[in-house]
C-alpha cells in the first residue's frame, strides 16, 4: 500500500513558517501528479487553516485549473472560497474556463471581476477572454473587449494582439484580422499562424498559402495549419505534396499532421498512400492516441479495406468512443451491416455510452440492409433511453430506411414531424425512394418542394424524369428534361477516381483534362471494337449452330 506522503510532513505551525519552508507547496510542484494527490495535500491545508492563505490557494488553483490532470469544477470551488482573490487567481480561473467546453463561464467570471472586485485586468487577462469569444464565435462582443484593450494601451502587446487576430480570423472577420496583422509591425510566428488558420478555415486557402510562402520563419504549427487547411478545403493532393516538401525541409511532423494526411487519403480513397502514412506513424514512434487510432480506422474503412480497419481497432492500445463509432460506421457503409449492429451491442456493454454518432452508424446499417423494424427500434432507443436529440442525419437515416422499404407515406410523416425545416437533401432522399418505387404522385409533390428550396437544383428534375420513364410516362419524362434546358439547370457531372501505383486519377463525365486523355479515349475505342467483334463471333457461332440443328431435323 502506497504511503500517504501528506502525513509524512508535520503541518507548519504558522503562516511565516509555511511561507519560509513551503513543504506543501514544494510537494505540489514535485509530488503532485493526480487529483488524488492534490486532494490529500489540500485536506492537510484545510486542517491546519492554511487553505485560506492566498499563496497556498493560488497553487491549488493553478494545478486544478491549469493542469491536464486537474479538475475545473474543483478549481471553481476552491476559487469561490478565496476571500480576496488577487489578479493571479482571477487570471488562472478565467484561463482555465477559456480552454474548457464552457468558455462562456470565463466571460462571466471576467464580468464578476470588474463588478465585484477592485482588481483591474491587465495584459495576461485579455488573451484568455479573446480565446473564449473565439470559441463561442462572438466576434461582435469580442470587438467591444478590443476597444477596452485599446483604451488601456495594450493593443501593441504581442500576446494580446495575437489573441485578437486569432479571434477575428477564427470567427470569419478576415478584414478586421488583416488590418491588425498588417499594422502589427514585427509579427511573431503565432500571429502568422493565426492568420493562416483563419484564412484556411474560411475558405481563403490560396491567400493562406501566399502568407505561408511569405513567412520569415515557420514552425511545425505553420505546416500543420497549411496541410489541415488544404484538407478542409478539398485540396487533398496539395496536402500530400506539402507534406513531401515538409520532409525535404526536415521539419518534424506531429500527430496532428498525420491525422490530416490520413483524412486526405481517406477522402481520396488512396489506400496505398494511407498504408504508407500508417507505416510512417508506426516506424517513427508516434503516440497512438485515440485521435490517431480513429483516423487510421476511418482511413481504412473509407478506402474499402475494412479488415485492416478492424485489425487496428482490435489491437489498438487505447480505444475511445470515436474509435467505436468509426468502426461501426465503417462496417455499415461497406456492406457489413450485421457486424456493425454486433459492434454496437458490444459498445453498449463497454465502458462507453453510445452518442449521436453511434446511432448514425447503426441507423445507416439498418437502411442499407432494409431492417426497417430495427431502424425504428434504434431511433426510439436513442430518443427515449439515451435522451439524445435527433439531428438532421438521424432523421435522414430513418427516412432513407422507410423509403427503401417503400413506406413512402410513413417517411413523409417523419419529415413533417421533424422539429427543424427539411432541406433539399432530405426531400431528395424521399424523392429517390419515390423514383425507385415508381410513385409519381408523391414524387411530383416532393419535387416541387425541392425546386421551391433551390430552383437551380438538378436532382429533382432528373429523378422525376427517371420516375416518369420507369412508369411509362415518356412524354412527362421528356418534359422534365425540356424544363431543365429552359431554366438552364445543369446536372452535375459524374465523377470517379482510381488509384494506380499509388497515384489517384480522377475522371469527370465528359471531361478532357487528364494529361493522358487521348490515350484513354483511344484505348476505350479499341476495347469497344474488340468487344463488338467478340459479340459478333458469339452471335455468328450461335446462328451457325442453330442453322445446322435445323438442317439435321
Amino acid at each position: 500500500m502506497a504511503q500517504n506522503f501528506c502525513t509524512a510532513i508535520p503541518p507548519p505551525t504558522s503562516i511565516s513558517k509555511f511561507i519560509s519552508d513551503q513543504p506543501y507547496l514544494s510537494m505540489l510542484e514535485t509530488k503532485c501528479n493526480t487529483m488524488r494527490d492534490l486532494k490529500q495535500i489540500h485536506a492537510q491545508l484545510i486542517k491546519t487553516g492554511l487553505a485560506k492563505d492566498t499563496v497556498a490557494a493560488s497553487r491549488i488553483l493553478a494545478f486544478t485549473a491549469g493542469n491536464p490532470s486537474g479538475d475545473l469544477n474543483y478549481a471553481y470551488l476552491v476559487f469561490t472560497r478565496i476571500q480576496k482573490p488577487n489578479l493571479f487567481t482571477w487570471n488562472t480561473i478565467i484561463r482555465g474556463f477559456s480552454k474548457s467546453s464552457t468558455p462562456q463561464v470565463a466571460i462571466s467570471l471576467f464580468i464578476d471581476m470588474l463588478v465585484d472586485s477592485p482588481i483591474e485586468p491587465e495584459r495576461l487577462t485579455y488573451p484568455s477572454l479573446f480565446k473564449a469569444y473565439s470559441q463561442l464565435g462572438l466576434a461582435y462582443d469580442g470587438a467591444q473587449l478590443h476597444n477596452r484593450v485599446i483604451k488601456q494601451g495594450l493593443q501593441s502587446d504581442p500576446f494580446t494582439r495575437n489573441s485578437i487576430i486569432s479571434m477575428y480570423a477564427n470567427c470569419g472577420f478576415l478584414s478586421e484580422a488583416h488590418v491588425l496583422f498588417r499594422e502589427g509591425g514585427d509579427l511573431d510566428v503565432v500571429a502568422w499562424n493565426s492568420m493562416i488558420m483563419g484564412l484556411a478555415k474560411n475558405g481563403e486557402i490560396e491567400y493562406a498559402k501566399k502568407l505561408f510562402d511569405e513567412m520569415p520563419n515557420r514552425s511545425a504549427i505553420s505546416w500543420n495549419s497549411m496541410i489541415s487547411g488544404y484538407v478542409r478545403n478539398g485540396k487533398l493532393v496539395e496536402a500530400l505534396e506539402l507534406f513531401s516538401q515538409m520532409q525535404v525541409e526536415n521539419v518534424k511532423p506531429s500527430e496532428f499532421t498525420m491525422v490530416s494526411l490520413l483524412n486526405a487519403s481517406a477522402r481520396l480513397g488512396s489506400l496505398k498512400q494511407g498504408e504508407w502514412i500508417h507505416d510512417y506513424i508506426w516506424n517513427n514512434g508516434f503516440e497512438l492516441n485515440v485521435i490517431v487510432v480513429t483516423a487510421i480506422i476511418d482511413m481504412y474503412c473509407k478506402c474499402g479495406c475494412v479488415e485492416k480497419g478492424l485489425q487496428v481497432f482490435l489491437t489498438a492500445p487505447v480505444r475511445g468512443l470515436s474509435c467505436w463509432n468509426s468502426i461501426i460506421l465503417g462496417l455499415a457503409t461497406n456492406g457489413f451491416e450485421e457486424e456493425a449492429l454486433d459492434f454496437f451491442s458490444r459498445l453498449e456493454s463497454s465502458e462507453y455510452e453510445p452518442d449521436s454518432i453511434s446511432f448514425i452508424g447503426v441507423l445507416t446499417a439498418c437502411n442499407h440492409s432494409g431492417l426497417v423494424e430495427k431502424a425504428r427500434a434504434f431511433f426510439t432507443l436513442m430518443t427515449q433511453t439515451y435522451k439524445i436529440e435527433p439531428s438532421f442525419k438521424h432523421y435522414g437515416c430513418l427516412v432513407d430506411a422507410l423509403g427503401r422499404a417503400g413506406l413512402l407515406e410513413e417517411a413523409l410523416e417523419v419529415i413533417r414531424s421533424m422539429p427543424m425545416n427539411p432541406d433539399a437533401v432530405m426531400w431528395g432522399t424521399l424523392l429517390s425512394a419515390c423514383w425507385r418505387h415508381e410513385n409519381v404522385e408523391i414524387g411530383q409533390w416532393v419535387a416541387k418542394k425541392i425546386i421551391e428550396l433551390d430552383p437551380s437544383e438538378s436532382c429533382s428534375h432528373v429523378l422525376m424524369s427517371n420516375a416518369y420513364a420507369a412508369s411509362g410516362h415518356f412524354e412527362e419524362a421528356i418534359q422534365e428534361r425540356v424544363l431543365m434546358k429552359e431554366k438552364q439547370v445543369k446536372k452535375q457531372p459524374g465523377c470517379s477516381s482510381i488509384e494506380v501505383n499509388g497515384v489517384v486519377h480522377e475522371f469527370i463525365s465528359g471531361g478532357r483534362l487528364h494529361p493522358q486523355v487521348q490515350d484513354i479515349y483511344d484505348l476505350s475505342n479499341d476495347l469497344s471494337l474488340m468487344l463488338r467483334d467478340e459479340v459478333q463471333l458469339v452471335l455468328d457461332s450461335d446462328s451457325a449452330g442453330a442453322f445446322q440443328t435445323e438442317r439435321e431435323r
